[in-house]
């Protein structure tokens, strides 16, 4: 941030403003534009008034309407430029005073006209209509893994910490990648009390719980692998044939990191398993995304909620984001704004935006189950590598979600005849598949022996499958994805097509 400040400063611009909860940290950098170009700092609060950040002089003004009186005053001079941060504004600024409001606008008439400048520091900022268009704002990023270094090595040497080995400091930095400062340090510090070290889990622990916190985005522990998924043949050697354009050769070659992957389908069908088994494909961290709570009451704050998602997930990069059922997300994308004051297409465009220009590897791995909801404009190539489709299962991938299931449930699947299983559950998902062989198994404990084909026939008559209830739908979804979508799984074609695709076994 640094030097987009500096250069703000230096071609003139009098209001700024800096979002974040970092307050130190952007202080600092603030500090050290201003020690560049010579200019004086000033500080705001309401709790301690106007500082001298020189001289260390203060006036109490708890008020912002007596402290822009005093900045007004220090703008009057030419000489020194003067630079003042105003912390939590916002929390003024949300009582719509309009002489607060008029005030700033004159004071950054003042500013503008004496090489001056205000900047607004804060977690948010929503400007009235009067000042959107009179102050620019900063970006302020995560730290990266130098500035992180610095607070872990301070860590280290008040721990009398030394000759930490460099793999070891690594990891560790990389599992902070997404925090702020000050959670770094406690988590580096969680890890000098519990391991008398530095253990990288112990840091990814706190990571996952911070995240988790925040209730955006979360860490997912990718458990399974392309292994654990039956079928899907295509998209599985397609993403086997991606696993390697993340490492530095793939950039010294000049191939661009992908950019993400969308999958539609009938529910049940595997999506979301293999969006946790792109992750261990790739190697990557995956975060999960819940575009549920992106939105906000607040104004302003949806469209803050997605910044912040954003800046977390470059942070961390290279990794996955998983946004599950995205349609739902972006349903109200499609409306005038009469519903939510255009919130949805706000956050929708902002989303598009990044998709389309991000340079970080931020591979999104989205699943759909309806794509009538989704705007055409999601669906273009350059915001996605890929789209494909992931049908019913047919006859063999059945079979083979048939293994994977009793296998995961401590069972041998050699022990049952899973060809015939396999023609006893047509149409079935994955998904409902491992909720025969569990109703299978509730039964035969309850009777005091293993489950046998009796209990799993009983079981499979027992459900109804989504495909009968959905048969109108699916039609429409497969018409939809011809010539749209790529085919997960390879056609048989000594198979009937009474369903295609592959299991979500969650």
């Amino acid at each position: 941030m640094q030097h987009q400040l500096t250069t703000y400063l230096r071609a003139g611009y009098p209001g700024l403003a800096v979002i974040t909860p970092e307050e130190v940290r952007a202080e600092a950098e603030i500090a050290a534009a201003c020690t560049t170009l010579g200019h004086r700092l000033h500080a705001w609060s309401s709790s301690e008034g106007l500082v001298d950040t020189a001289e260390k002089r203060i006036n109490s003004c708890p008020d912002p309407l007596e402290a822009l009186q005093l900045i007004e005053q220090l703008f009057a001079s030419e000489e020194p430029r003067h630079v003042v941060v105003m912390r939590d504004l916002q929390l003024h600024l949300d009582q719509t005073d309009p002489l607060l409001i008029r005030r700033i606008k004159d004071l950054l008439r003042i500013a503008k006209a004496g090489g001056h400048a205000l900047i607004l520091l804060g977690c948010r900022l929503k400007l009235p209509a009067e000042l959107e268009h009179e102050i620019t704002h900063v970006d302020f990023r995560l730290p990266d893994s130098a500035q992180l270094g610095t607070v872990l090595d301070g860590i280290l040497k008040s721990a009398k910490i030394k000759n930490v080995h460099p793999v070891v400091r690594e990891s560790a930095l990389q599992c902070a990648l997404g925090l702020t400062t000050t959670e770094a340090e406690n988590a580096f510090a969680l890890s000098v009390v519990e391991t008398k070290g530095i253990d990288h889990k112990v840091v990814a622990r706190e990571k996952a719980r911070t995240l988790k916190r925040n209730g955006l985005v979360e860490v997912v522990e990718a458990t399974t692998s392309l292994d654990d998924i039956g079928g899907l043949g295509l998209l599985k050697e397609w993403l086997t044939r991606r696993a390697g354009a993340f490492s530095e050769s793939a950039k010294s070659y000049g191939l661009p990191a992908p950019k993400g992957l969308l999958i539609v389908g009938i529910p049940g069908t595997g999506k979301s398993l293999t969006a946790k088994a792109t992750a261990r494909a790739f190697g990557l961290p995956l975060l999960r995304l819940d575009m549920g709570c992106v939105f906000g009451g607040i104004v302003g704050q949806s469209e803050a909620n997605l910044r912040s998602v954003i800046q977390t997930a470059e942070a961390i990069a290279p990794c996955v984001l998983w946004i599950d059922e995205i349609e739902k997300g972006f349903s109200g994308s499609k409306s005038s704004g009469s519903s939510d004051g255009g919130t949805s297409s706000r956050v929708f465009g902002s989303f598009l935006s990044w998709m389309q220009e991000k340079t970080k590897a931020a591979f999104v791995v989205a699943t759909a189950n309806d794509v009538s909801k989704l705007p055409p404009e999601f669906l273009r190539k350059g915001r996605f590598d890929e789209m494909f489709f992931v049908d019913l299962p047919d006859a063999l991938e059945r079979a083979q979600i048939w293994d994977i299931v009793i296998a995961r449930h401590g069972r041998k699947a050699r022990d049952f005849d899973t060809v015939a299983l396999a023609r006893a559950c047509e149409q079935f998902t994955g998904a409902e598949i491992e909720a025969v062989f569990i109703d299978a198994m509730h039964e035969a404990y309850a009777e005091g022996k293993e489950p046998g084909p009796k209990e799993i026939l009983e079981a499979t008559a027992r459900t109804v499958p989504l495909a009968r209830l959905m048969d109108g739908q699916i039609t429409a979804l497969r018409q939809w994805a011809q010539g749209r979508a790529r085919e997960a799984a390879k056609r048989n074609a000594t198979t009937p097509r009474d369903s295609r695709r592959v299991a979500d076994a969650n």
